[in-house]
């Protein structure tokens, strides 16, 4: 018995392709694998559109309990993440080297029954607007992107993020300025950060997880009116950490506070996270612990749940979930 697999069509003049990823130094990615954004073409000076193919197994973003399964809100924000990043690169004139730091960013997800994951790969479309006042030199440092998400053209929900748009020489100024010494970087550990031996680590099942690799909480602590858990991702997961950094990097910390979301709820196998809203002050250093406090929210599995994000004594991170039952799908 044979099988065989119908080819892609060349796309129409003006349409989208979702035959092959682009080159992945266009979304920061190491690896082929981690590339999800197929197409991307500019609409106007200042938009572009992007086509993403959502995979229908992944190690890490298909990793979930909840029945019935959803395409990951998480996936979601890295396709956006990478639609925002070629967009720059390919159309909007940005530099290879330079790199977006994401100060805040929102994003809601609505069209839940639309990312019920199907028999063929998702093809997610993201229309993306850039904002920003450029400088004497006719470069936007600071600035706003919008996007819209779609799935066959049903809106599914939106995102947007004030970034920075720094060059290999600013960032390490922003690094040195923090810090004032020179950060460890994640190559410099194995798989386990300084302090963690990943005995405290909790269960997969208890963060809505199948797989230990993916779980990045560790030692949580229950009180009335809170759960507080340190933040202790594998330094192997390399969906998390696709090459070498020298912090840990903002979407580990939404994963971080999905997971204590779950975790205040009672109820991860039936509760999905279809929103964030999130503001990030300092890096995340690798070489110190971070914690993570969720409020609990008293409405069982629907509702948010704000979690901030302490180091050394400081507020780094505040990232509030919105939380959403199973029986709202």
């Amino acid at each position: 018995m044979t099988t065989e697999v119908v080819p892609e069509l060349p796309p129409e003049p003006g349409d989208l392709a979702y035959g092959r990823t682009v080159d992945r130094s266009l979304v920061h990615r190491a690896a082929v694998s981690e590339v999800f954004v197929t197409d991307i073409r500019p609409l106007t000076a200042m938009r572009v559109r992007t086509a993403v193919q959502l995979p229908l197994t992944h190690g890490y973003y298909s990793d979930h309990v909840q029945q019935p399964a959803l395409y990951d809100a998480l996936l979601l924000l890295e396709s956006g993440r990478q639609a925002a990043i070629a967009g720059t690169h390919a159309h909007m004139g940005l530099s290879q080297g330079t790199t977006m730091i994401v100060d805040s960013f929102r994003m809601d997800l609505y069209g839940l029954a639309a990312l019920k994951i199907g028999s063929k790969p998702g093809r997610l479309r993201i229309d993306t607007e850039y904002s920003g006042k450029a400088n004497r030199r006719g470069r936007v440092r600071k600035g706003m992107v919008v996007q819209r998400y779609f799935m066959d053209d049903v809106e599914v929900g939106d995102h947007e993020m004030d970034v920075l748009f720094l060059n290999p020489h600013e960032n390490e100024v922003l690094r040195h300025a923090q810090r004032g010494t020179p950060a460890p970087l994640t190559s410099d550990y194995g798989r386990h950060g300084p302090g963690d031996d990943g005995s405290g680590q909790q269960q997969p099942g208890q963060v809505g997880r199948g797989n230990p690799l993916n779980v990045v909480l560790s030692g949580a602590e229950h009180a009335p009116e809170a759960v507080r858990a340190r933040v202790t991702p594998r330094f192997d997961n390399r969906a998390l950490f696709d090459h070498v950094y020298d912090h840990l990097p903002a979407m580990t910390l939404v994963e971080a506070a999905r997971q204590l979301a779950l975790l205040t709820t009672g109820e991860p196998l039936a509760t999905y996270a279809v929103g964030f809203e999130a503001r990030f002050d300092r890096f995340a250093e690798l070489d110190d612990t971070v914690l993570a406090e969720a409020a609990r929210p008293g409405g069982g599995a629907s509702g948010t749940v704000p979690v901030r994000f302490v180091q050394a004594g400081v507020q780094i991170a505040h990232v509030t979930v919105t939380t959403a039952s199973g029986s709202q799908l």
